[in-house]
């Protein structure tokens, strides 16, 4: 196995003219999210979740804004960035359906599971649809072993799947989707 590299110190950043980090998630971050941590450094992971959420993804622009304001490396940041399966550079579907893939859920029948998706919404593992509906991943262990197989639907984790089951879930989250989306205040 041989290390693939790039040039990212010298990667040209897309930037929008606005910023990523709102005014509002900044004072939210100074009043609510840093107290919580000994070092600026601790509040990072919350941080990329409200980016996650409020996004779909982290874009580099919005990494090089947390990393100014927690005061660390940019690298730090996309360190963080491209180590967790939860946060994606890329964006990612209104619903996130991550199915476990580890030996639990393998010999529990998670690939009965994980078909059932791609036939439904025409998409492979780590594809979205083309209407940014939805987002299929294979992830590793959720932790749930004796309920397996498990799924994450977004945040949600749903034990003891069957077919029957994920065809409802899917249903669901296109009945919400199909609802006119209510103003909910970002923190």
């Amino acid at each position: 196995m041989s290390w693939k590299t790039k040039q990212s110190g010298t990667m040209d950043v897309p930037k929008r003219s606005e910023p990523y980090c709102t005014a509002k998630m900044l004072e939210h971050w100074k009043s609510v999210i840093l107290p919580r941590y000994a070092t600026t450094h601790g509040a990072l992971m919350p941080i990329l979740h409200d980016v996650q959420h409020e996004y779909r993804h982290i874009p580099y622009q919005a990494m090089i804004e947390i990393a100014t304001f927690l005061k660390i490396a940019p690298s730090e940041v996309l360190d963080t960035v491209s180590f967790y399966e939860e946060y994606t550079t890329k964006p990612v579907g209104k619903c996130v359906i991550g199915v476990c893939h580890t030996f639990a859920c393998e010999i529990c029948g998670h690939q009965a599971i994980v078909d059932r998706v791609r036939a439904r919404l025409g998409i492979e593992p780590h594809e979205t649809t083309a209407d940014g509906a939805f987002t299929l991943l294979t992830m590793e262990c959720l932790g749930s072993c004796d309920t397996a197989p498990v799924a994450l639907f977004n945040e949600t984790l749903h034990e003891k799947l069957t077919v029957e089951k994920v065809d409802q879930l899917i249903d669901e989250a296109l009945k919400v989707m199909s609802q006119p989306a209510k103003a909910t205040p970002h923190p």
